[in-house]
């Protein structure tokens, strides 16, 4: 049998949410060689969920808890991860899938589709104009804006009846709008919304608009659902309030509308039995195929059967082909075995390893980084091209002493990649904290750290980077590509992006209001932070809004990310998550 080259894999599991990962740790424990390509962040929609009470096994956890630690076993079984945009599937000869990313085309057998689903728009008037301007889909990213205020929370399902006594956490008062005669999820998630004292329900209610004022929504107009009579409604205290949809959710599949049958709906056709869709070795999981339960336990379950079935498939197909990827064979989860002297457990059907490895330690875990974030950064460090500087000014508050030791941390792991050097502020106020002026474009606000590189006179210069706070949380993953974009080569871009980059020749500073908790924040400081890293006329920071309320107040932020931008003395603000493109677009348009 041939070895196929480092682009071929056994299979390609798009999506990086529970289904996309089960179907990675049984594929990867198989040995069988699987790629996961993720857009955004690994987890999807479940890491927005603060409480997990009915997984199977695990009597309370969080979403991202949850979602990190099946990430986490995904790696350890060998599986790679790949953060980047599928743009289409073609069929090859012999059943070869080609799967187009924006990080290059890679070829496999099989193909899992997971992409899951986005929170449906309902249309009211103000949705869209008024998006991160006081309407939400994310309690968790954005809850905590509304404290002290009231809340309007629109659906009558699972997420609408739990996201709703989440946010009695900080709001004043929260007011549900249930269309039909009761709530459609299980009675006893309903008991708890009904019963919450913060929490008044109105059904057979919908909403047909928001009015807005100077400080944000300040009105609305409900409907009845039965008589279609419409009234206005205000916050009983005033002043402004909230809206959060949960109305349910679009399956994501675009990319494959045209190649495998879908229903009127978009979700995904399917074989009931082996979840193949009607193209031969391409297999549907998660929310986005047609069923009748979508919770992260029927993600799983999904999950674990598409794999098997494209197992299976795989290796007929390297058979009948004489072709066999370069499988894993030194995994996390094989050196253990090998430790403990064990047998991989029967009911496992390995696929051929296609060359031996030797025996190597499992990495010792550092403070800060555990083991698959030790992977993903190796992988970071060994792409770089040149040395990057990272430059901490520091404050006397306990954050400058964490962000410190984390990029104390990141230089001990980056095997000279990485150099740091730190000055302290000269003005703090009487808590120590640095003082900053929230009026600039990019307040220079303490603790930040800065991305440095050397230019062809060995002189260090400014990459337009930083980031205000300690890039934890979901920011981890944006602050290491940050690294690789600012070391070079860089994420690539999309036909046109570079071009447009190069032609902004006037200074634009990107303001980026980021949580660390926000799932879509991420992708958009990724995005500001790659045109800056080519362009020296841009800069991009992230501040973490949590630690400067200062700017939260002063640009009204009800949502993040929030996205601030000037240019040629005009400033124009925006919400919501965005790519190069839509960056791109909002630059050229301010």
């Amino acid at each position: 049998m041939g070895n196929a080259g480092q682009d071929f894999y056994d299979a390609v599991v798009i999506g990086g949410g529970p289904a996309g990962l089960t179907a990675a740790m049984y594929l990867a424990r198989a040995r069988y060689r699987t790629l996961v390509v993720e857009k955004d962040d690994f987890g999807g929609q479940i890491t927005i969920t603060d409480e997990v009470v009915n997984y199977p096994g695990v009597p309370m956890t969080d979403g991202r808890a949850l979602a990190s630690a099946m990430r986490r076993q995904a790696l350890d079984f060998g599986a790679e991860l790949r953060t980047a945009d599928v743009t289409g599937i073609d069929m090859l000869d012999d059943g070869v899938k080609l799967v187009h990313t924006t990080r290059g085309d890679v070829r496999a057998f099989a193909v899992v589709l997971a992409m899951g689903a986005a929170p449906r728009r309902i249309g009211f008037a103000g949705e869209r104009e008024y998006a991160g301007r006081g309407v939400a889909t994310c309690a968790t990213c954005d809850g905590e804006f509304f404290t002290g205020r009231e809340v309007l929370v629109v659906g009558g399902g699972f997420a609408a009846a739990e996201e709703s006594v989440f946010l009695t956490r900080y709001a004043r008062k929260v007011t549900v709008l249930v269309r039909e005669d009761d709530f459609t999820c299980d009675a006893q998630i309903a008991e708890r919304t009904k019963s919450n004292p913060k929490i008044d329900v109105l059904y057979h209610t919908e909403l047909d608009g928001v009015e807005a004022g100077g400080q944000g929504l300040v009105a609305a107009t409900l409907r009845d659902a039965r008589t279609g009579e419409r009234r206005r409604w205000q916050p009983e205290h005033g002043g402004a309030f909230g809206v959060f949809v949960f109305a349910g959710y679009v399956p994501q599949t675009s990319i494959v509308d045209g190649f495998v049958r879908l229903d009127d709906d978009g979700y995904v056709i399917c074989d009931p039995t082996t979840l193949e869709t009607s193209e031969s070795g391409v297999y549907a999981a998660g929310d986005l195929r047609v069923k009748d339960l979508r919770q992260v336990v029927t993600a799983t379950a999904d999950g674990a059967i598409a794999a098997v079935h494209a197992e299976q498939y795989a290796a007929e197909a390297s058979r009948r082909t004489g072709v066999v990827p370069e499988r894993p064979s030194d995994s996390v989860y094989e050196r253990k075995e090998r430790e403990a002297h064990a047998d991989v457990p029967p009911e496992t059907t390995l696929a051929p390893a296609s060359s031996d490895v030797e025996d190597t330690p499992a990495p010792q875990v550092a403070s800060f980084f555990d083991d698959d974030v030790r992977t993903q950064l190796a992988m970071v460090f060994s792409r770089m091209q040149r040395t990057v500087t990272l430059q901490l000014q520091l404050d006397d508050t306990p954050l400058s002493v964490e962000l410190k030791a984390f990029v104390e941390e990141l230089v001990r792991l980056s095997d000279g990649r990485l150099e740091m050097v730190a000055d302290t502020v000269e003005r703090v106020d009487e808590h120590g904290r640095g003082v900053f002026n929230a009026t600039l474009p990019l307040p220079f606000a303490a603790p930040v750290v800065s991305l440095l590189v050397r230019n062809d006179a060995d002189e260090l210069v400014p990459t337009g980077i930083a980031f205000h706070g300690v890039p934890g949380g979901h920011e981890f993953n944006s602050f290491a590509l940050a690294l690789y974009n600012a070391a070079g080569p860089g994420q690539p871009l999309a036909d046109g992006e570079r071009e447009r980059i190069e032609a902004i020749h006037d200074p634009v500073d990107v303001m980026l209001l980021v949580s660390l908790t926000c799932t879509m924040c991420p992708e958009t400081v990724r995005a500001a932070q790659r045109i800056a890293s080519l362009n020296p006329n841009v800069r991009a920071e992230a501040y973490d809004i949590a630690r400067y309320p200062e700017l939260k107040e002063r640009y009204d932020v009800m949502s993040v990310p929030c996205i601030v931008v000037t240019r040629g003395g005009e400033q124009r603000t925006d919400f919501g998550r965005k790519g190069v493109t839509p960056m791109l677009d909002l630059i050229e348009h301010v």
